[in-house]
């Protein structure tokens, strides 16, 4: 299903922090870091210091001209801005053996590529309402985790478990060696939602706003799906799409 793209959103003033030394303070503390920017030239000694503390980490960071670093803040930021999550992510490999300890039957949204935060929020709202055990995100262009998120969820963000994993790919391998069936939601489906199984642990796989679900995980599906559409307007904003699918899905598994 090709979704409708809307302008992602502005990192929010409430998770930033600035300046070397309190940066270097959440890295140890552990905060769950989303984004960081570097003054591509810098080179001061504890510059240094903090990049070899993110390596250390597996932190990544993106270098950049001073003028963006400017543009987020006019305090001193000291060459460096980190952006904090308001959440703290789970790991899937804890997730999945939980649910199956619980007798319940996995229901996982994969997200691909959802830029839009206010997307991203209503998605993780409505699925913590159809009782998805966790969404899976990339660690990588994916809509970033804020206040503005928070609030589009209605508190669901901190009600559901995100994954933030770094391969896609090899999450969805995990989840179906772990008996989950890959459902692709997409204009490029055979079947209607109707006609799928959803009783089954299940994994539905949802595609960024502009390009859909990726090649790579759209052939590793095991089930390719798309919504029925009789209007004019060629495809369904995600988190409309995601809204369907789901209470299909809680609709097959109430019956």
């Amino acid at each position: 299903m090709a979704f409708q793209k809307q302008r992602p959103q502005a990192p929010s003033d409430e998770q930033m922090i600035y300046g070397i030394r309190p940066v270097m303070e959440a890295l140890e503390a552990g905060k769950e870091i989303e984004r960081i920017f570097i003054h591509r030239g810098a080179n001061s000694t504890l510059m240094t210091e903090l990049k070899n503390m993110l390596k250390e980490k597996n932190v990544q960071y993106q270098d950049v001209p001073v003028e963006k670093l400017n543009r987020l803040t006019r305090k001193n930021h000291q060459d460096v801005i980190c952006f904090v999550s308001p959440i703290t992510y789970q790991r899937l490999h804890d997730i999945i053996p939980a649910v199956y300890e619980r007798g319940q039957t996995p229901l996982i949204l994969a997200l691909d590529r959802i830029t839009d935060v206010r997307n991203f929020g209503a998605i993780a709202r409505t699925a913590e309402c159809a009782g998805v055990h966790a969404l899976v995100i990339p660690a990588r262009g994916a809509a970033q985790i804020n206040s503005d998120a928070i609030r589009t969820s209605a508190g669901a963000l901190n009600n559901i478990a995100v994954c933030r994993e770094k391969s896609l790919e090899e999450s969805l391998a995990f989840l179906h060696e772990s008996g989950l069936q890959l459902v692709a939601v997409s204009e490029k489906g055979n079947r209607y939602p109707h006609q799928v199984d959803l009783k089954a642990p299940t994994v539905l796989i949802m595609g960024s706003e502009e390009t859909g679900i990726a090649s790579n995980l759209l052939e590793s599906a095991d089930e390719k799906m798309r919504i029925p559409m009789f209007g004019k307007t060629l495809s369904l904003n995600v988190s409309v799409a995601c809204g369907v699918v789901l209470f299909e899905t809680v609709r097959q598994r109430l019956s």
